[in-house]
């Protein structure tokens, strides 16, 4: 049952960087704004923790621009699963269900992690590393553990940077991407201050961590939990012992919500015009969701989308340079941790794809496309909702998700429920 409902001139669904600048940028000519996060602190996944513990953060400055604009209202803990009607979102809150109605909206909905399946990457304390973080801002002690970071990306130093000032020790960081696809993106910093000055710290803070290019996890060992990291450098293998193995692979951007409106994709990211609207008129994308580009490029999409979205296109047309020059930082980012072809063939025949329903790569070898897997398997249709297995599925087999129906994140029995309900 629908317990509450409300109506805004602009709803943006995700409060990290883009949301936030997509809501402070159309707060200077909307009535009423709506911001959706299903987190109990805004600031998304790169600001978790920052909003009211970060003065002297980047994030500072966009949290008092926050506070300090009007007509904003904010739905924490609040995850939107369903699209019933025109211009309509149902969400699921601690309360019950909601129906949030706009006039625009701004789909804000981030990244998440890409995970690759290798032997051994469903042992217990095998986490993504962005997931790790997480679990430690919540609480989770890792003083004078031994953590193996890995995959690729730029996130693997701001993990590692991040776990050694919580008191872990991390005697490696393994990026699978090549020393020279490295340089190269180093040379596109040469000309970006803020961005070289960001790297060149994180390596200082990690300087105490072995850093290897060209280098990946083949198998996790252990017996209750990982106790060991096997690695592959060039044609060599070694093997690190570890309490801990933070492995993820680049990010994925969450299209499901635009994919569930109706919004045409590229290349797997929600396509947008300049005025970063979608094919749907007065639904509007931002951020992580329209392609990997960091922080700087998803404020400045957010604050397009939000002037856009406000009928402010002047101020909009105004951040069109500024986005052009964080687009071209996001084509080197995106080129330089291109995954390896040799990450394909790491998965066995019994190392599980989809950990959910417990799929092995060997039994989703014998389908053609997602739908059949997923007819015969069940692939993709456990807690996940195939966020995990899905990317890895695309990247193993080339298969694309087609279609998605409500609800698009796993609800309770009561909000599935009000699916069929009139609203």
């Amino acid at each position: 049952m629908v317990r509450n409902q409300a109506t805004f001139d602009l709803v943006i669904v995700g409060g990290g960087p883009a949301g936030i600048a997509a809501a402070c940028a159309a707060s200077e000519n909307s009535s009423s704004i709506c911001v959706i996060d299903d987190n109990p602190g805004l600031g998304g996944q790169i600001w978790r923790g920052k909003e009211t513990h970060s003065p002297l953060h980047e994030s500072g400055d966009w949290f008092d621009r926050f506070r300090r604009s009007k007509n904003i209202h904010v739905m924490r803990g609040t995850r939107v699963f369903d699209a019933p009607s025109e211009r309509a979102l149902r969400a699921e809150t601690s309360d019950g269900v909601t129906k949030v109605g706009y006039e625009k909206l701004i789909i804000a909905a981030g990244a998440r992690e890409r995970f690759v399946p290798f032997p051994g990457w469903t042992l217990p304390n095998v986490i993504g590393a962005g997931g790790l973080q997480a679990l430690v801002k919540s609480g989770l002690p890792v003083d004078g553990r031994r953590i193996v970071v890995a995959g690729s990306g730029p996130l693997l130093l701001a993990v590692a940077a991040f776990l050694i000032d919580q008191g872990a020790i991390v005697p490696l960081i393994a990026e699978q991407a090549p020393w020279l696809k490295l340089a190269r993106l180093g040379l596109s910093l040469a000309t970006n201050m803020s961005k070289s000055a960001q790297a060149m710290s994180l390596r200082r803070q990690t300087r105490a961590a072995r850093f290897v290019a060209n280098c990946f996890p083949i198998e996790a060992r252990g017996n209750q939990r990982v106790e060991s990291l096997v690695l592959k450098r060039g044609s060599s293998e070694f093997v690190v012992d570890c309490d801990y193995v933070a492995c993820g692979f680049h990010l994925v951007p969450n299209v499901e919500l635009a994919m569930l409106l109706q919004c045409d994709l590229i290349d797997n990211t929600v396509k947008v015009n300049e005025f970063q609207e979608t094919s749907r008129r007065g639904i509007f994308c931002a951020g992580e969701a329209t392609g990997i580009g960091g922080v700087e490029l998803a404020l400045v999409e957010g604050e397009i989308a939000g002037y856009a979205a406000t009928e402010n296109l002047t101020r909009a047309r105004n951040r069109f340079t500024e986005r052009a020059r964080a687009l071209r930082f996001a084509t080197a980012l995106n080129r330089a941790f291109e995954l390896r072809t040799e990450l394909k063939s790491l998965a066995r025949s019994d190392t599980l794809v989809c950990r959910c329903e417990d799929v092995p790569f060997g039994v989703m070898q014998g389908f053609n496309d997602w739908r059949d897997a997923k007819l015969q398997t069940r692939s993709g249709m456990g807690p996940c909702q195939g966020r995990i297995c899905g990317p890895a599925a695309e990247f193993l087999f080339g298969w694309r998700l087609e279609s998605v129906r409500p609800p698009i994140f796993p609800v309770t029995v009561e909000s599935l429920c009000s699916i069929n309900d009139e609203v």
